[in-house]
């Protein structure tokens, strides 16, 4: 392929560039099945802030149908919903003492302590970081990627030593909107100043990171980690790499 293809190209951020490992996280039963999560790791502070009133079984039970609740409205409406909304809905119905003032500081100390969790099980391959590296000397770079907490997002791309190459990032939680809604890949054009076919988006989730960009007009190359294809019901990308440290050779550097 030649270089002037293309003008930028646009990474996903989890399981593109960076590596997310949820079996190193404890494990609990939900549900009657076993889980790798870090909410054992917010039960102390439940337990030292609620006292008596805090009840292990209730806050999972609760917890849980605040997550279906917003995955429901993500998919309906395109939208991000904060990790930290998804404790404050839990804290409304659990606590309807706290005040909204209480319940949102509270909430942020949770969100803390969990995406504390998420980032120490997130981490960058070299190799990976290096094709980052390599594409970046050659293209304006770009990343877009769904997360529910700006904080967390912004520092797993920091661990990866490369956050300084990207001229244009988008953390889904800054601007209330997900992959695949055509609006969020639009911004990634306004901040790049670019037509979408002047950029080829890199990502390994098929609707996400294939279908969503092509629908606004980009290319795509698909991290396909040993698939044969994707799934139906999905355009087939232009092309299609295992790892995201082939794409330097795709790309002809």
């Amino acid at each position: 392929m030649a270089k002037a293809d293309f003008k930028a190209v646009v990474f996903d951020l989890f399981d593109t560039i960076v590596k997310w490992e949820p079996d190193r996280l404890p494990l609990m039963e939900v549900g009657g099945r076993q889980i790798h999560t870090t909410i054992p790791w917010v039960f102390p502070i439940l337990d030292q802030r609620l006292g008596a009133r805090f009840d292990r079984d209730r806050f999972v039970e609760v917890y849980h149908g605040v997550i279906d609740e917003i995955i429901a409205e993500r998919e309906l409406h395109g939208i991000e919903i904060s990790c930290a909304e998804r404790f404050v809905r839990t804290l409304e119905r659990l606590s309807p003492e706290l005040d909204g003032e209480a319940r949102l500081t509270f909430a942020e100390e949770l969100t803390r302590v969990h995406m504390d969790g998420v980032r120490g099980v997130t981490w960058a391959p070299a190799a990976r970081v290096a094709a980052v590296a390599h594409v970046a000397s050659h293209y304006r770079v770009g990343l877009l990627s769904n997360f529910d907490d700006t904080r967390c997002g912004r520092e797993v791309l920091d661990d990866t030593g490369v956050a300084h190459l990207f001229e244009a990032v988008i953390i889904s939680a800054e601007v209330g909107l997900r992959k695949p809604n055509p609006q969020i890949y639009r911004r990634m054009l306004e901040m790049l100043r670019l037509d979408a076919p002047d950029v080829l988006f890199v990502g390994d989730t098929p609707r996400e990171d294939v279908e969503g960009p092509q629908r606004v007009g980009m290319r795509t190359a698909w991290i396909s980690k040993g698939a044969a294809t994707v799934p139906d019901g999905i355009p087939q990308p232009h092309f299609t790499i295992a790892d995201l440290s082939e794409l330097p050779a795709l790309l002809g550097l």
